[in-house]
């Protein structure tokens, strides 16, 4: 029988978007793969692209602190994993690096904890958020390796003592594909304007309301720069911006919105820099692909992002929350001349090279799952 590994998290969109290199991989080294998840729009592509089973995840809400969901959420966990029985399971997002691995110990089975990013959970202080470090901490001790996808985020889970510091290792981000996310031209990019662009959910924690008060600030003095935004009104997250603010944005003129888009190669190729000013993450995602793309980037001085931003070479870095730091940088790149523009780009392309190819990223992922596999055996 052929080794088994799940993946399990709270989105088929999270597979789709984050996971296929790895799902690929384990593919071509024999293992058998199983993907649990929600369903969603994304499963009927994902199954195009890679052939699997999928098993439907019916009691993740991500919304819901409902003890007695929750219950049922460890319950339903259980069963997939008594009928699947799994040799190891990989556990994506918090719900999933809880319950799921309580489960999956409960059982046996082993298991890898996978910590995408830190967000709500530690961005903002509240009774919700205390118990859910309590039940990682909980979680976290009994798993066979937690995996982090930047050292900070690594360093602190040690401090709070919610992961044990033997138990855990550090990958650079889920990696990039350098020949999907590569430089591309448009001739007809008007080179008089300046585009800057915003793509990600649209929560706070994303830094989405700094990006448009710095819009208001520089589009008063500069006519020719636009500022982009792409992505989605995030209902499950408690920081998520209402539609009535969005429609506000869009109705006064200060972003063009393009709403959720599934290729974001065309806008980030006809854009001049990224920008996230992200309060943290586990390692940007957008701004990796704009690396790749030979696009410089700015974003602020945090976990997640500072490991990809190197100030003044590739883009600059903000302060978080800094609103004027923000201006500034806008109107520095604004100035630029073109030839230090794509001298900045350049440099991002070299760096998506050394450090966030998908071959480097699941290579490192491929030697854990191995050393784990071995050292099972």
């Amino acid at each position: 029988m052929p080794y088994k590994v799940a993946l399990v998290a709270n989105s088929t969109w999270n597979f789709f978007n984050f996971r296929l290199n790895i799902i690929r991989s384990l593919k071509e080294r024999g293992y058998e793969v199983v993907l649990i998840s929600p369903p969603d729009q994304y499963l009927a592509h994902l199954l195009e692209v890679v052939e699997v089973k999928h098993i439907p995840l019916n009691s993740l809400d991500r919304k819901s602190v409902n003890p007695f969901g929750e219950m049922a959420l460890y319950r339903e966990f259980k069963r997939i994993y008594r009928n699947e029985a799994p040799d190891l399971i990989l556990h994506y997002t918090i719900k999933p690096n809880i319950y799921g691995n309580m489960a999956a110990k409960k059982l046996g089975i082993h298991s890898i904890c996978v910590i995408t990013g830190l967000g709500y959970v530690f961005l903002h202080d509240n009774i919700y958020n205390s118990v859910a470090k309590r039940l990682y901490r909980k979680s976290l001790h009994k798993a066979d390796l937690v995996v982090f996808e930047n050292a900070e985020d690594k360093d602190l889970f040690v401090q709070l003592a919610l992961a044990p510091a033997e138990k855990t290792s550090v990958v650079n981000g889920c990696g990039i594909n350098l020949e999907y996310f590569k430089p591309i031209s448009y001739p007809e990019k008007s080179s008089a304007k300046t585009v800057f662009t915003f793509i990600a959910r649209l929560i706070l924690d994303k830094g989405i309301m700094e990006f448009i008060e710095a819009a208001k600030s520089v589009r008063s003095r500069y006519p020719d720069v636009e500022f982009w935004v792409a992505g989605e009104i995030d209902e499950g997250n408690p920081t998520s911006i209402s539609h009535e603010t969005l429609y506000e944005w869009v109705e006064s003129g200060v972003i063009k919105y393009f709403g959720h888009v599934r290729d974001v190669r065309p806008i980030i190729a006809k854009s001049d820099c990224i920008v996230l000013p992200s309060y943290r993450e586990a390692m940007a995602r957008t701004l990796t692909e704009a690396l790749a793309m030979e696009k410089p980037v700015i974003s602020c001085d945090t976990g997640g992002c500072r490991t990809i931003v190197d100030d003044g070479v590739n883009g600059y870095l903000v302060p978080v929350k800094d609103v004027d730091a923000l201006v500034h940088a806008f109107e520095t790149f604004k100035l630029l001349p073109e030839i230090s523009r794509e001298k900045m780009g350049k440099s991002g392309r070299e760096k998506a090279i050394s450090e966030f190819d998908e071959e480097i990223v699941t290579s490192q992922f491929i030697k854990l799952i191995d050393g784990l596999n071995a050292h099972a055996g």
